[in-house]
Parts: structure tokens; C-alpha cells; sequence
């Protein structure tokens, strides 16, 4: 009788959009099909422990796979989450140009086995509604600036009274966003601990703190370089022969790249380490946005060995490795 052990684990790609979930098994033709619903879910996560997969992996599609990523964490089935634009230069690799769900699902789970992304780490109940918070708090920034800019180019009373009006009620639901924001960390002493850590260094803000705290789970566990990578900020070569193209950064987490930017501009003129750091590449002729980018990247691998130590800002400390 062969044992559970002794088959062969599984590579499992899910397919998802809005309204259901392919799930295919990499060697197997089929595609089988659940409704992107907690009914449906349950189903699909019930299947897959029964398969006893070595990994399963699902794109990011814009949100919609987040439940589902959730609830295969919380049934400990390991799962990545990886980025479409990857998943699609893959299938390009392979000769695979057409398109459809069932297609994508095998694909994925062909993916899985070729490439073996990290599995997904499970993060608290508290950490996922710091992460939604986050996002809506970015949201309600980006709908103030857009009213605000068209508030200043509207020639009609009407018009600006109603904008004036939206743009009070966005600044009083940031304001409350951003305290809901701050007393669901002091509620955490984990989160709570990172964020005090991370606001003891010049610069850093509690918007980039929380943020940090949030969506980037993996600082201080990996090293200078996979953190760089990971937040967007490592500069790629472009050479070929004896060409040597221009280092430029891409990818990564924009969101979280987005806080660091805010944060280098600030530490650049208050933190004496990034300042000095700063100094020395405007004195050996490197371009303004060079050395921002630079900047950016010495802020959080110095962040990152910060949260690694579990070691609050030193001034002397961290002026002798500047």
C-alpha cells in the first residue's frame, strides 16, 4: 500500500479573478473551478490539503487573492504570492502565448516547480488591518491632491464650494484613519516595539514607520542586498560587450518605496549619517537623483541591521559606519 509519503508532493497553480478560482495541478489536464467566495474558498482550501502540495502559487491581483492567501496560511498550506509581469515574461520563456484561465493555472504551477518562490509568510490579525488602513490612508491622500488640484483650476463658485466641502471631509477622515492607525500599533507590542525602533532614527516618521512596520515584515531578517532588491531600490546594471549602460533601479514595493523617498529627502538634512553619506557623492560629482536613490538604499540597510540587532539609533554608532 503506498503511503501519503510516498507519492510525490504536488505543484499547484490557482488562477484568480474576481468572481472564481482555477486551480490546476501541474501534470494533470484538468482545471477545477470555485467560486472567489468564502464558500468557495473553504472548498478550494479543503482540496489542496488533501493534496499535500509541495507549493501552491497565485498572482497578485489586486486583491482579490488576498482572502485566499489568508486563509491557505491559516490552514498552514505553503503558498507563494508572486508578481503577473514575472508569471507573463515565464510563459514568453516557454514558447506560451496564448491566454486564458485554465492556461494560467498550469502555468503557475509550472512556476512553482521551475522557480520555487519563497512562501508567503503568515502575518497577525493586526498586521493585515495596519496593512488596510495604510492603503486607505494612501488612497484618501491621493483623492485630496486630485480635488486639490482641480479645486485650483475651477473658475465656478459651485464647483469650489463642493470641492472645498469633499476636501474637509477627506482631511477629517485621514485624521481619523491615522488614529486608528496609531492606537492599533500602541494595541501590538510587537508592532508597537518596531515602530519606536524605527522612529529613533532622524528622519523617520510614523507614517514610514508604521509602514515599514506593516509591509515590509521581512526587515531585519534578510540581508542588505535582498532587502534592497526587495524594496526597489538596487541598482541594476544594463551592459552588453563594451557597452556599459546607466545603473537604474525598478521593481520592488512602491508603496513602501514610495514612505523611504519622503523619508532619505528628511534624513538628508537631519540625520547626520545619510547627510554626511550625501555630502561625499555631490562632492565626487554623482547627479542629484543618484544620490537620493543612494541615500534611500543607506537608510534602509541601515534600518534593516537596526531591526536585525533589535538596536535603537546611535549617533556615534552609526557616524563611525557612515
Amino acid at each position: 500500500m503506498t503511503s501519503v509519503t510516498d507519492t510525490p508532493m504536488p505543484y499547484l497553480g490557482v488562477d484568480v479573478s474576481k468572481e472564481k478560482l482555477d486551480l490546476a495541478i501541474e501534470g494533470q489536464a484538468d482545471v477545477f473551478t470555485f467560486d472567489n467566495d468564502a464558500a468557495g474558498i473553504t472548498q478550494l482550501i479543503q482540496r489542496m490539503g488533501q493534496l499535500h502540495p509541495a507549493l501552491i502559487v497565485v498572482e497578485a491581483t489586486g486583491g482579490y487573492e488576498r482572502t485566499l492567501l489568508n486563509a491557505a496560511l491559516e490552514a498552514s498550506l505553503p503558498i507563494a504570492r508572486v508578481q503577473p509581469g514575472r508569471v507573463r515574461h515565464f510563459a514568453k520563456a516557454q514558447g506560451l502565448l496564448a491566454k486564458s484561465d485554465g492556461i494560467d493555472a498550469h502555468l503557475l504551477a509550472v512556476y512553482a516547480r521551475c522557480l520555487q518562490p519563497a512562501v508567503s509568510e503568515k502575518r497577525s490579525k493586526n498586521q493585515l488591518e495596519l496593512d488596510a488602513l495604510l492603503v486607505l490612508r494612501r488612497q484618501l491622500i491621493d483623492a485630496r491632491t486630485a480635488h486639490t488640484n482641480q479645486m485650483q483650476m475651477a473658475d465656478n463658485s459651485f464647483v469650489r464650494a463642493t470641492l472645498a466641502k469633499l476636501l474637509r471631509q477627506i482631511n477629517d477622515r485621514i485624521k481619523q484613519v491615522e488614529k486608528r492607525i496609531a492606537a492599533l500599533i500602541d494595541s501590538d507590542d510587537d508592532l508597537a516595539g518596531r515602530r519606536d525602533l524605527l522612529l529613533s532614527v532622524p528622519g523617520v516618521g510614523k507614517t514610514t514607520a508604521a509602514t515599514l512596520a506593516a509591509q515590509l515584515p521581512e526587515l531585519g531578517r534578510i540581508d542588505r542586498c535582498q532587502i534592497s532588491a526587495l524594496v526597489g531600490v538596487a541598482p541594476y546594471n544594463r551592459d552588453s560587450g563594451k557597452s556599459f549602460g546607466k545603473r537604474s533601479i525598478f521593481a520592488g514595493r512602491a508603496a513602501v518605496r514610495s514612505v523611504l523617498y519622503m523619508a532619505t529627502l528628511t534624513a538628508i538634512r537631519c540625520n547626520p549619517a545619510i547627510r554626511n553619506f550625501a555630502q561625499r557623492l555631490k562632492q565626487n560629482g554623482k547627479l542629484p537623483k543618484v544620490v537620493i536613490t543612494a541615500c534611500m538604499r543607506k537608510l534602509l540597510t541601515m534600518l534593516n541591521a537596526m531591526a536585525r540587532d533589535n538596536s535603537h539609533w546611535s549617533p556615534k554608532c552609526h557616524l563611525q559606519n557612515a
